[in-house]
C-alpha cells in the first residue's frame, strides 16, 4: 500500500483497509479489534491478511496454483501480481517474519464461494493447512484452523449450500472450528454488508478467545 506509506514486511496499526489500498472491510478488521478488547493490555495482536477476490482454494495449493492462475481473467491475475504472483509463498514469507516477533496462534480462512458444491474442497483445504503447518514449523495441535461460513440461505446467499461442505471440515482436519454466518446481513447474496463483516469478525474472535481460554485452563 504505497499510497499509505506501508512497506511489505513491516507491522502497522490496523486501520482499514487491511487487505489492499482499494478494498473495504473484511473479517480480519473486527477480528483483531475484538481480540484486543478482550485480551490483557500487554498482549499485542498481529494479523497477516492475504485475500484475493473470487479465488479458488487452488490459488493457495502448491500443486495446482501454476495451472490455475492462467485460467482466470486479467483482473484476477492483476490482483495476484500484487502478491508477487504467488500468494501462498508470500503468506509463508510473512509468517516467518511474524515469528521473529511473536507466536502464530491460529489460521483463518474465509473462502468457498468459488468452490461451491465441490466435495473435494475440504481435502484441498486440508492440504493447504498442512502445508502451512509444515512450512512454518508449527504444531497442528496448538494452531487451530477457523473457517467462516458463506452467506446463509435466509440472507439469499447464492452459495449457501456450500455451508454443508464447510461443516464437514472438522471431521477431516482436527482442531478446526466453524464460524457461523447465521443472521449475518448480506449486500448481494455473495458478500456481507459492512456490518455483516463486523459481526463475522467478532464471531471469529469469540471462537479464538474460547480456544485461548480453554488452552489456558
Amino acid at each position: 500500500m504505497p499510497n499509505q506509506g506501508r512497506v511489505k514486511g513491516n507491522w502497522y496499526t490496523a486501520i482499514p483497509p487491511l487487505c489492499r489500498s482499494y478494498t473495504h472491510l473484511g473479517v480480519t478488521d473486527y477480528f483483531g479489534r475484538e481480540l484486543v478488547e478482550n485480551l490483557p493490555e500487554e498482549i499485542s495482536v498481529g494479523l497477516i491478511n492475504i485475500a484475493i477476490d473470487g479465488a479458488s482454494i487452488d490459488l493457495f495449493d502448491e500443486e495446482r496454483v501454476e495451472d490455475y492462475i492462467p485460467t482466470e481473467p486479467d483482473w484476477f491475475q492483476n490482483i495476484v501480481k500484487e502478491y508477487g504472483e504467488h500468494p501462498y509463498k508470500l503468506l509463508v514469507e510473512l509468517g516467518k517474519l511474524a515469528q521473529n516477533d511473536g507466536v502464530i496462534k491460529g489460521i483463518l480462512i474465509h473462502q468457498g464461494e468459488t468452490n461451491t458444491g465441490d466435495e473435494e474442497w475440504p481435502y484441498n483445504v486440508k492440504r493447504v493447512y498442512e502445508n502451512l503447518i509444515k512450512d512454518l514449523e508449527l504444531n497442528a495441535e496448538e494452531v487451530p484452523l477457523l473457517i467462516g461460513e458463506v452467506v446463509e440461505e435466509a440472507q439469499f446467499g447464492c452459495c449457501y449450500y456450500h455451508n454443508e461442505i464447510i461443516a464437514e471440515v472438522p471431521e477431516i482436519i482436527p482442531n478446526t472450528y466453524i464460524v457461523k454466518s447465521t443472521d449475518v446481513p448480506s449486500s448481494d447474496g455473495t458478500h456481507f454488508t459492512s456490518e455483516g463483516y463486523r459481526i463475522m469478525g467478532r464471531r471469529y474472535a469469540q471462537v479464538m478467545l474460547d480456544i485461548l481460554n480453554k488452552n489456558n485452563n
